[in-house]
C-alpha cells in the first residue's frame, strides 16, 4: 500500500508540569484524548515523553504549563529536539468547576489548549545570555532584601541597647555605624552578660551586612557587564541605567521575536492604553496588568526624563495644555519609551545572531 494513503496521524500534546513527576497527554486531530502518562523530571524521563507522544503520530506541538519553573527543563530539552512549545497561561476554570481537578485533567486541559491555540502564548527560551542575567538579578533581589533586614535589625537592635552602648553608637552615619560595628572584638566567653551579648549580636549583623553588601557590588559588575553586550544602545538613551535596562530584556527574552509587534510589548510591559469610555466621554486610562516589573522600570525612565529631558517636558506640558491630566501624559510617555525599546532590544537581538551565523 503507498505509504501516500496513510500519513502519519497529527497529534498535540500537554503536560501538567510538577517538581518530581510531569503528566503527559496526547489528544489527536478530533481533540480527542488518546492517552496519559507520568514522567519523571530527569533527560530520561523527558526523552521518554517525547517518545511516548511519538508512538502516538506526528508531535504537532506541545502545551506546557508552568514552562518558567517546574517545566524550564523539559522546555529547553522539547525545543532543542525541534518540537514547538506553547505555554498554557491558565486553566480552564468553566471545565475545571464542571469536571473537577486532578493532573491527569490539567494535562488534557493543556493539550486541548494547544490544539485550538487558547490560553498559550510562545514562551521565553531559556538557554542565552538574558537566562543568566534572570538568574543573577534574582540572586541580586534577595541578596538586597537580606541586606534591608540585617540593617533593620541592626537598627532595632541599637534601640534597645543599654545606654553607653548606644550612646557611641549614636552619630554614626549607615556606613561608618556598620564598619564600626564590624571592627569590635567582644569577648565571646562572656555571652550570658547582656552588653556582651549586645556586642556579639551587632558585630555578626554587620559583617552580614558588608558581606551581602560585597555580593551585591560583585552581582552589579556580572549583570552590568551582560546588559553591556546585550544592549550597548540601550543603555546609552536618556535615563535608562543597568538595573531598568536588566529589567526589560528579562521581560524581552532571550527570543523577543515571539513578541510580533512593539504593541504586544507595551501590552506586556503595562503601558498600552485601555479603553475607558462612557456616553460622551472617550478616553483611555491606564493599564493595570502586564509585568509589573517592567512596568515600573518604565516608570523610574519616565520620571528621570520628566526631570532631565527638555524634549519630554514639553511634551507632558502640550498633553496638560490640551487638558490632559499628568498620570494621562504620564502614560503616553511609557508607550513612547517601551516603542523605543523594544525597537532597541530587537536591534540588538538581530545583530547578535548575525555575530552567531558569521562565527
Amino acid at each position: 500500500m503507498d505509504q501516500r494513503e496513510n500519513p502519519p496521524r497529527r497529534i498535540v500534546g500537554g503536560v501538567d508540569t510538577h517538581k518530581d513527576l510531569h503528566v503527559a497527554a496526547v489528544v489527536d486531530e478530533q481533540d480527542r484524548v488518546m492517552g496519559t502518562a507520568c514522567f519523571a523530571t530527569t533527560r530520561q524521563g523527558y526523552r521518554q515523553m517525547l517518545a511516548w507522544m511519538q508512538s502516538f503520530g506526528d508531535v504537532q506541538r506541545i502545551g506546557i504549563e508552568s514552562s518558567g519553573s517546574y517545566g524550564a527543563g523539559l522546555l529547553r530539552f522539547m525545543q532543542r529536539a525541534g518540537i514547538d512549545v506553547l505555554e498554557v497561561t491558565a486553566p480552564d476554570r468553566t471545565d475545571r468547576r464542571r469536571r473537577g481537578k486532578n493532573d491527569d485533567l490539567d494535562a488534557q486541559n493543556a493539550a486541548h489548549a494547544a490544539r485550538a491555540g487558547k490560553r498559550t502564548v510562545t514562551p521565553r527560551t531559556r538557554d542565552g545570555m538574558v537566562e543568566s542575567l534572570r538568574v543573577l538579578s534574582v540572586c541580586r533581589k534577595t541578596a538586597v532584601a537580606a541586606r534591608r533586614v540585617a540593617l533593620q535589625i541592626i537598627q532595632n537592635t541599637i534601640v534597645c541597647a543599654p545606654d553607653g552602648l548606644r550612646d557611641q553608637l549614636r552619630s554614626l552615619t549607615r556606613m561608618q555605624l556598620v564598619r564600626t560595628l564590624a571592627a569590635w572584638r567582644p569577648d565571646l566567653t562572656a555571652y550570658r552578660d547582656v552588653e556582651a551579648a549586645y556586642k556579639i549580636s551587632l558585630k555578626s549583623l554587620a559583617r552580614r551586612y558588608l558581606e551581602l553588601h560585597d555580593e551585591i557590588a560583585d552581582l552589579d559588575a556580572m549583570i552590568g557587564a551582560i546588559v553591556d553586550e546585550l544592549a550597548p544602545d540601550l543603555i546609552a538613551r536618556n535615563s535608562i541605567g543597568h538595573t531598568s535596562a536588566a529589567q526589560l530584556l528579562l521581560t524581552a527574552g532571550d527570543n523577543p521575536e515571539r513578541l510580533r509587534s512593539e504593541a504586544s510589548f507595551a501590552a506586556l510591559c503595562g503601558v498600552s492604553p485601555v479603553p475607558a469610555s462612557s456616553g460622551k466621554t472617550i478616553r483611555h486610562r491606564l493599564n493595570r496588568g502586564g509585568d509589573r516589573a517592567a512596568n515600573s522600570a518604565l516608570h523610574i525612565i519616565a520620571i528621570g526624563r520628566l526631570r532631565t529631558d527638555p524634549t519630554t517636558q514639553a511634551y507632558v506640558a502640550k498633553r496638560i495644555a490640551e487638558g490632559h491630566s499628568k498620570l494621562d501624559a504620564l502614560r503616553s510617555l511609557k508607550r513612547y519609551i517601551a516603542r523605543e525599546v523594544f525597537h532597541i532590544i530587537s536591534r540588538g537581538h538581530k545583530r547578535i545572531n548575525q555575530t552567531r551565523i558569521a562565527a
